[in-house]
């Protein structure tokens, strides 16, 4: 028998049925609570975290039919594939709830990318991030074996542009909360949402993406014969759970709690500018 390292296998184990209906069921009831919350407050930048919920819940019925036949490339190439690009839709929701809390406190100024470029940069970098793992997916997806090694390479080209634009993001969070702490306006003061709490949910969902990323970027840097795809249980572990706690967070503290209190959910107003020092007093309190 050839050794390990010289052989391509889909799988090196046998998928566990039981861990990925589990999966299902919770990526399934998790994405039917956004879509409900979603529709509720009409919040429909958050359609790509949904889908991102779908693209999991899709994935691991892919593993489910792989426990039956783990030589079958199509149910392996959805499990790949979904469960592999499912966080970047999740990131793509996620950049879009800071540039709303920053326009809703009305504190464009102490952000650190301006406001008109911050979701398009980090959302262009992210769709970036979301082609690359897709073309490396795709050219898996041939089934041959050099289509495998050169798949993995690119996939781990977008993985690193995915941790790279989230560590940006994560630093642009903190700079603002640090920002807006010592130079709060008038917006952030009438506490007419929990825009704290949702710094600390961005932070909470950012840092679980993260790991997750950097797990992704180490399985795929061991190879196909490496020690981690040997073993099923690091999948769930920081991959399926991570998510799952990620959507769950992202739900409990929804980004509608932006708009609570406001007439138009779609609509933020800009009332309290003319109260705000200018940018030269910004540089003489020393604005950081």
């Amino acid at each position: 028998m050839a050794d390990d390292g010289d052989v391509y296998e889909l799988y090196r184990y046998v998928p566990s049925l039981p861990a990925a209906l589990v999966a299902c069921v919770v990526f399934a009831l998790l994405t039917i609570g956004h879509i409900w919350r979603m529709a509720r407050s009409k919040t429909w930048f958050c359609i790509p975290f949904i889908i991102g919920g779908l693209f999991e819940f899709i994935g691991y019925i892919g593993r489910c039919l792989s426990h039956f036949d783990k030589e079958a490339l199509g149910p392996f190439i959805i499990q790949s594939l979904l469960i592999l690009l499912g966080p970047a839709l999740y990131a793509a929701s996620v950049y879009m709830v800071l540039g709303r809390i920053i326009s809703a406190l009305d504190a464009e100024r102490l952000s650190l990318v301006p406001a008109r470029w911050q979701t398009r940069l980090f959302v262009c970098g992210d769709v970036l991030s979301f082609l690359t793992q897709m073309a490396g997916g795709g050219i898996q997806a041939s089934g041959s074996l050099s289509g495998m090694h050169t798949g993995e390479k690119i996939i781990i080209v977008g993985l690193f542009m995915q941790i790279v634009f989230f560590g940006v993001f994560t630093a642009t969070s903190l700079v603002f909360n640090r920002r807006i702490r010592r130079h709060p306006t008038t917006l952030s003061t009438e506490n007419r949402f929990p825009w704290q709490h949702l710094l600390y949910m961005l932070y909470a969902v950012s840092i679980l993406i993260l790991v997750r990323s950097v797990f992704r970027v180490v399985e795929y840097l061991q190879g196909n014969a490496g020690y981690l795809l040997r073993h099923e249980l690091y999948l769930y572990v920081f991959d399926a759970v991570l998510m799952a706690l990620c959507m769950a967070i992202f739900l409990f503290y929804h980004p509608s709690r932006i708009h609570a209190g406001r007439g138009n959910a779609n609509v933020i107003p800009m009332r309290d500018s003319e109260r705000l020092p200018s940018k030269e007093s910004d540089s003489r309190a020393g604005l950081v």
